[in-house]
This record gives structure tokens, C-alpha cells and sequence, in this order.
């Protein structure tokens, strides 16, 4: 998939053409590598292709389902071994061995439905509800976004980097 073009118009339809462009990236590096490469570490951090792409599924539902829509998500921390991973410094992303590439892919692609249905349905600047993601001073629709996109492009950035350490670079 190409990067959306200038010619997309309105900013959730950059959003969501932007959002759809990163998840194809990280599915495309992700299914350049082969399967004994996707829970092997090349980087001093750790972490893993299939980590990555778990924790790419859980932010993205983090951030628009239980944050914005305010919907209860069952384990909405569940990519990382710590319940809060911010108050752990040695908290890291995690997926179980009985976990496959596969329904990460189907997840990811679920969560990208959800999160288009999202911003079809909301202005950018509706506010998500006070509630268990936002106790308090609880970010727009277009903050959401920003933060989301920006994850999107770091991680898929990183993935590149591990492609290319692989030698399963195109």
C-alpha cells in the first residue's frame, strides 16, 4: 500500500488512510520474515516482531476503544507482564507462546475497522468520556489520533530496522 496521497480529503479520512498505510507497513514487515525470526530478539530492548504487533493491537484498542468510547476492554494492558507498565521500568511487551501470528493479524485488522467506524462517527474534536482510561482532563478525538499515528510510525520505523538486520529486506 502507498502512502495516502494530499489528494484524501478531511483530516479523520488523512487519519484513517494513515492509520490503514502503518498497519499494512508492519504487516508487510512482519510477513517478510520468517516464522523462527518473529520471536527472536536483534535489539538490545528485547522485544520481538509478534510482541510488536501485539502491543500495536492492544494500543490501538487502548487508545480508541476503552479511551475513547469508553468501552471496558478485557486486559487492555494484556502486550505488556506488568498490570501498569508505566509505574515498572521493567515492564516489557509479552506474548504467550499459544499465541499466533495469525489472530494478531485478524486483531489488528478488527481494531482498524473499529477505529475507522470511530472516526466516521465523531468529530476530532469530541472529547472521550471521564472513566478508567481518563480519570481526569481526558483528550480530543484529534490528540488521540496524533498520539496513535505517531506510535504507528515509530514502530513501523523499528520494524524496518529489525527487516533489514534479517537480511529479509526485499
Amino acid at each position: 500500500m502507498n502512502e495516502p496521497t494530499h489528494a484524501v480529503a478531511g483530516s479523520a479520512a488523512r487519519f484513517a488512510a494513515y492509520f490503514d498505510y502503518y498497519r499494512s507497513q508492519i504487516l508487510d514487515g512482519v510477513f517478510a520474515l520468517p516464522e523462527d525470526e518473529l520471536r527472536t530478539t536483534r535489539l538490545a530492548s528485547g522485544w520481538t516482531p509478534i510482541e510488536l504487533l501485539s502491543h500495536l493491537v492492544h494500543m490501538e484498542q487502548r487508545w480508541f476503544v476503552w479511551g475513547f468510547l469508553g468501552e471496558t476492554v478485557e486486559d487492555p494492558w494484556g502486550d505488556w507482564d506488568v498490570d501498569e507498565p508505566w509505574e515498572n521500568d521493567g515492564g516489557r511487551w509479552y506474548v504467550g507462546d499459544d499465541v499466533s501470528v495469525a489472530s494478531l493479524v485478524e486483531k489488528l485488522q478488527a481494531i482498524g475497522e473499529r477505529t475507522r467506524g470511530v472516526l466516521v462517527a465523531y468529530p476530532l474534536d469530541a472529547r472521550a468520556p471521564l472513566g478508567s482510561r481518563f480519570p481526569e482532563d481526558p483528550p480530543d478525538l484529534e490528540w488521540i489520533c496524533l498520539h496513535v499515528l505517531q506510535e504507528y510510525a515509530r514502530h513501523a520505523g523499528h520494524l524496518d530496522i529489525v527487516v533489514e538486520l534479517t537480511g529479509a529486506e526485499d
